[in-house]
Order: C-alpha cells, then sequence, then structure tokens
C-alpha cells in the first residue's frame, strides 16, 4: 500500500474518494460530453494507466474498470471529467468515487466469479457495475431513492441486469441475502456496523471507510476468521461522505 504521503508528493493532490468534489484533476479534460468508440477507449486506458502509477496491477481488477463505461454514470454536466482520477457530484450530496478507490476496494476484496458481494451505498451504480464484471452475485442498498431509481435505470440500459437492487438504511445491510464472501461500503460511517458483521461469510472480507464527517477517515478491511472471530486493518487514510441513516 503506497502511503498518502508519498501519493501527494507522486501525484501532486491529498488522496480522495468518495467524498466531497476537491481540486484534485490529474488529467486535463478534452473529450466531449458525449464520446465515440475511440475516444472512450483512449479515456478509459489513460484512466488505468494512472492506476497503475499508483501501483496497483490486478489483471482482474483492471479489465473489470476497463469494461464499464464510466462516463455513462456521471452526470452531464460532468462527463467531461469521467475518466480523470477525481471524485464527481451525482446529486444530493453524494458522489462516483475516484477510479483509483473504486479499483482498489475492488482488489482488497479478492472476488471469484462465484462470490456473493454485498455493496452498501449504490450510488450511481458504477461500483457495482465494477463488481459485476467479475461476479454476477452482488447485492447493492442505497437509501435516497431517487439515487436508486436513477442508477437502475442505467445498470438495465447497460447491461446490468442480474444486479439485486434493493431502497432501504444500508446499516442494516440485507439479512435475506447473507451470507457475504464480500461487503463494501461505498461511505464512512462512525464505526462498523454489527448487522454487516453477522453478514459476512466465514472467511469474508469488508471493506468500510470509518471515521467522522469532517475528520480524518480510515478505509479499514474487517476478515472473519474460521472461529467467528474478526480481525481488522487500517489501509489507508480516505475522505468518504457519510453514511445517511433513515
Amino acid at each position: 500500500m503506497i502511503p498518502i504521503k508519498t501519493l501527494m508528493h507522486r501525484f501532486g493532490f491529498i488522496l480522495a474518494s468518495s467524498s466531497l468534489l476537491y481540486h484534485i484533476f490529474i488529467a486535463v479534460p478534452t473529450l466531449a460530453d458525449s464520446f465515440t468508440v475511440e475516444e472512450q477507449g483512449a479515456a478509459i486506458e489513460k484512466m488505468l494507466s494512472v492506476i497503475r502509477r499508483y501501483g496497483l496491477n490486478d489483471a482482474k481488477t483492471l479489465e473489470a474498470m476497463g469494461r464499464v463505461s464510466r462516463h455513462k454514470f456521471v452526470p452531464e454536466k460532468y462527463r467531461k471529467y469521467s475518466y480523470s482520477d477525481t471524485p464527481l457530484k451525482i446529486g444530493y450530496g453524494q458522489t462516483i468515487s475516484q477510479p483509483y478507490i473504486v479499483a482498489e476496494m475492488t482488489k482488497q476484496l479478492q472476488l471469484s466469479a462465484t462470490s456473493k458481494v454485498l455493496e452498501i451505498g449504490t450510488g450511481s451504480g458504477y461500483q457495482a457495475a465494477v463488481l459485476a464484471e467479475i461476479t454476477p452475485h452482488v447485492y447493492s442498498v442505497e437509501i435516497i431513492e431517487p439515487l436508486l431509481k436513477k442508477a437502475r435505470k442505467t445498470l438495465t440500459e447497460n447491461g446490468y441486469t442480474d444486479i439485486r437492487l434493493r431502497h432501504g438504511d444500508g446499516y442494516y445491510g440485507w439479512p435475506e441475502a447473507a451470507p457475504f464472501d464480500a461487503i463494501i461500503v461505498t461511505c464512512a460511517a462512525g464505526h462498523i456496523p454489527p448487522p454487516l458483521l453477522s453478514q459476512l461469510a466465514s472467511n469474508g472480507r469488508m471493506l468500510i471507510p470509518v471515521g467522522k464527517r469532517f475528520g480524518t477517515q480510515y478505509l479499514i478491511m474487517v476478515t472473519k476468521n474460521t472461529d467467528g472471530s474478526f480481525t481488522s486493518k487500517n489501509l489507508m487514510a480516505v475522505r468518504f461522505v457519510p453514511l445517511v441513516r433513515k
């Protein structure tokens, strides 16, 4: 894992994830709001090149990222920035995470084609689409109903019809579908929700940003051991939008 200070020195910006719209445009956008096939291919390759510069070279993750048309999940007013390494606003105080964070979190889950994964915070649907490029067993919960409706429409239009979506409070997960081999939380919680821990399968992995809204947050990896105990590891400092509750 590359320390945040190293990233700041190497790329000249503060690492951010699904967060407030920061001033961190890695590349000056040159593409129009509507992408030709050639433009999209070039933009995706440039995005993947930036991700590799972080030291992320996992083939499965990069292939999944390369197959998803990120601009389809971005509001039109920001579409020209779709493949830049920055979070973007999607409305209702929410964002689509920067590509590197999406890739890093996807890699850390260590998914296989048979993994069952739960996402907390559907947002635009982009992260769910990336997960679905690896496994067809994707479940996603979103508390903001208009966002969920829009994500469902976008996912369906782009062929992601196997993703299970639910409107609800992500704090409680999706108990009827548990256990999950992996859980990915795309918003920051003040603590790790016990209901999510209980829905992890043996040897399951959960990624969750933990911390205060305007304070320091850390991306935590939680692993459920075969004896039912849990092991946690701090992966990196991040900045996510807060977990919205009912």
